[in-house]
């Protein structure tokens, strides 16, 4: 008896889908919990597997077409592969698009990305995922090996002596552009930018922080801290995160959020942290945080931020968080701005550690300092409150011991 495959079950807050990728065709064999399709949301990329062994007898939806929750995607014949006479030989011009249509359809949608914006020839690449399948990590090896020097290009015909040629205008020729669709995500992600922006009151307060005595505790005891957590590093994000819970705990307006008329006030600190992924910045939860040790925090940070570049991000994942952490001083930023997190109406910015010169105690000392930035919503959280928030956070980091003692 046919099996109908189905897309996965949609919560409220995700209203359809679209179908990325196809990894089997028509009249192909599959295994059981073998990928067949990806169908990319605004929140994750979702992967559907076969139920069982068998045959996909009929693919009901297209590249690129939008399906709703537990739509019909295909349907899958069980048991042996499929008998059918092998098709005659393609001609070697055939063989090459086949060959091309194959490779492609062993990549997900980030890998596939990087392959359309550097124009790179996929059937050089090694693939070392599943079945052969190319993943982003292998794209990112080519581009640093010298065989990604010269891009994939058809080939031009060499102009003979005699016929005329065109002095270029400039460094180049050509002023080339390339129009491509904005992926699902991308588009909500700028939605919900949009929205944060035009339908809160936001306003940024700052403050710096002196890292020294956290990198003091940091450096005595990452390796110890490493060995005894099974491989767990200590990082900053784990201070933060802790900081922030605790500062929440007396600040409950900034661990609120809005709901037309209403304030909901949350008995739980559940954070969310901003992860930059190919795709774009995705906020996975770590849910009750209040009650996570510093080890659990660093490993759970850890493992979404390798299932978010993977895109094995779940809609639970993604789901809820009462207040958000984002670190841009992992890619250099020194100051910046945070967007809310709708409905959230509270988001920590780290930034990059610089050495500064402090006075201290009448005394000019230099000390790894960090700006820390609290973007709120106006509406709910006045400046007091706000700048009374971020000074606890401040004194906490300062003197981390606070953070285990709870002062």
């Amino acid at each position: 008896m046919a099996i109908e495959l189905k897309a996965p079950a949609f919560p409220e807050s995700v209203a359809d889908g679209e179908i990325a990728a196809w990894h089997k065709k028509e009249g192909e064999s599959v295994a059981r919990d073998e990928l067949i399709v990806e169908i990319e949301t605004d929140k994750v990329v979702m992967e559907v597997v076969a139920p069982e062994d068998g045959v996909i007898e009929k693919i009901l939806a297209a590249e690129g077409e939008t399906i709703e929750s537990e739509a019909i995607l295909a349907i899958i014949q069980p048991g042996a592969a499929s008998t059918a006479p092998a098709p005659a030989a393609a001609s070697p011009a055939e063989s090459a698009v086949q060959g091309q249509d194959n490779d492609a359809a062993l990549m997900g949608p980030a890998a596939r990305q990087l392959v359309d914006e550097h124009g790179l020839d996929i059937s050089k690449i090694v693939g070392t995922g599943k079945n052969g399948r190319i993943t982003k990590e292998d794209i990112l090896k080519f581009l640093k090996s010298d065989n990604a020097a010269a891009p994939a290009s058809p080939a031009t015909p060499v102009a003979s002596s005699s016929d005329p040629v065109d002095e270029p205008l400039g460094p180049s020729s050509e002023r080339i552009e390339k129009r491509v669709p904005m992926t699902r995500m991308r588009a909500r992600i700028a939605e919900r930018l949009l929205d944060a922006t035009q339908q809160t009151a936001m306003l940024t307060t700052f403050n710096e922080v002196n890292m020294a005595p956290v990198m003091a505790l940091r450096s005595k005891y990452k390796e110890q801290f490493e060995k005894t957590h099974n491989g767990t590093r200590l990082g900053f994000m784990g201070f933060f995160v802790k900081a922030a819970c605790e500062a929440l705990k007396r600040f409950p307006e900034v661990n609120a959020s809005i709901d037309g008329s209403d304030v909901v006030y949350h008995g739980y600190q559940d954070i969310g942290v901003a992860v930059s992924t190919s795709g774009g910045l995705v906020v996975p939860v770590l849910r009750d945080a209040d009650f996570m040790s510093l080890a659990d925090v660093e490993a759970a940070i850890k493992d979404l931020g390798l299932r978010a570049k993977d895109n094995k991000l779940t809609i639970e994942d993604m789901t809820g968080g009462t207040f958000t952490v984002t670190n841009g001083g992992v890619f250099g930023s020194l100051l910046s701005t945070p967007i809310l997190n709708p409905p959230q109406t509270g988001i920590l910015g780290m930034h990059k550690i610089q050495e500064r010169p402090m006075a201290v105690n009448g005394e000019v000392v230099v000390l790894p300092m960090m700006y820390l930035a609290l973007s709120y919503d106006h509406r709910l959280i006045d400046g007091k409150t706000a700048v009374q928030f971020l000074v606890a956070v401040k004194d906490l980091i300062e003197d981390p011991a606070r953070i285990l003692l709870q002062l």
